[in-house]
């Protein structure tokens, strides 16, 4: 069942947050579902623009739809990641879309204001939700590239007046967090006092994570010892602060990079193990569970696992 991000955040506001996780094929899809569904928990399905140009827009699209049909228990809802104003309006206008996120951080304040609002206006007339951006996080993820000597944190006075003169529905905020894998080499976290402020300037408003990977070590070391040369000593977000950060007023988590190490991991120590193998199904029919079972876990983080019930009858009393 697709529903609105409103709806999720609805429900999981001060409780718990929900997982965004990116997809680019058919096995991430599948796991991705199996995962939530293993762990009774919403979730979020975010097609980046990087993904919409991998093979066809149309095509990831068609494997969401197809996701829905085969696991009718399912309740998610369909979120374009860092978008500029033209995709976002290509995707407001497919009517395919829970929610998009118009990027305008790079842009100076009034810039950024600016063009937040007329996505605004454009999808609010369609019912669909807008997450904006302020502040800015370093790292390399795609096409966002920010050098950490340009990042900065989102200054919660700002982030007031931002959210008021968008009408944007949620804000992605700079709080501690970075794009990529190569993220913290030493003990960097969620900037937490930080957060309270924006929510006390915000109270009531879902705020997103971006950036949350936590980089598991093991997964770096057994990518490396497969052959892979990933920095080591590279550190993500605790997954042990996502549930204080939704207490906070975080809804959404946004989570790529660790589900991206995993495929890593699977492919290169299967064909390692294997080399005469050149069937990518091989492969893949282990990715999928595995990549389920890393779900389970970090449903179980967010506070979102078991609540799938409940959100269903939500959405089914609001039709």
């Amino acid at each position: 069942m697709i529903v609105t991000t409103k709806l999720l955040f609805e429900h999981a506001y001060g409780k718990y947050a929900v997982g965004a996780y990116n997809i680019n094929n058919a096995e991430q899809a599948m796991g991705l579902f199996k995962g939530n569904i293993d762990a009774k928990s919403p979730f979020i399905i975010q097609i980046s623009k990087g993904a919409r140009a991998y093979t066809d827009k149309r095509m990831l699209e068609g494997i969401i739809r197809a996701c829905d049909e085969i696991f009718p228990e399912a309740v998610f809802a369909v979120h374009l990641d860092h978008g500029d104003e033209q995709t976002c309006y290509d995707c407001i206008d497919s009517g395919f879309y829970s929610s998009v996120m118009i990027d305008a951080s790079h842009d100076a304040f009034e810039e950024n204001v600016a063009i937040t609002k007329r996505v605004v206006e454009r999808a609010h007339a369609k019912g669909i939700s807008v997450e904006a951006e302020l502040g800015q996080l370093g790292g390399v993820e795609e096409d966002i590239q920010v050098d950490e000597k340009n990042a900065h944190l989102t200054d919660p006075d700002e982030a007031k007046i931002f959210v008021e003169q968008t009408g944007c529905d949620s804000l992605a905020c700079a709080i501690g967090t970075s794009h990529g894998a190569y993220k913290f080499s030493g003990g960097q976290g969620i900037h937490f006092d930080v957060v309270g402020a924006i929510q006390k300037q915000l109270p009531g408003v879902p705020l997103v994570m971006h950036g949350s990977s936590s980089v598991p070590e093991d997964e770096v070391a057994r990518i490396n010892a497969a052959g892979g040369k990933l920095k080591a000593g590279a550190k993500g977000v605790d997954i042990a602060q996502y549930l204080p950060a939704a207490k906070l007023g975080v809804c959404k988590v946004n989570i790529d990079t660790d589900g991206r190490l995993v495929w890593t991991r699977v492919l290169r120590e299967f064909f390692l193990a294997k080399p005469e193998d050149f069937d990518l199904r091989s492969s893949g029919k282990i990715f999928i569970p595995e990549y389920a079972k890393f779900i389970v876990s970090r449903s179980e983080a967010l506070g979102s696992a078991g609540q799938l019930d409940s959100v269903r009858e939500l959405a089914l009393s609001k039709k």
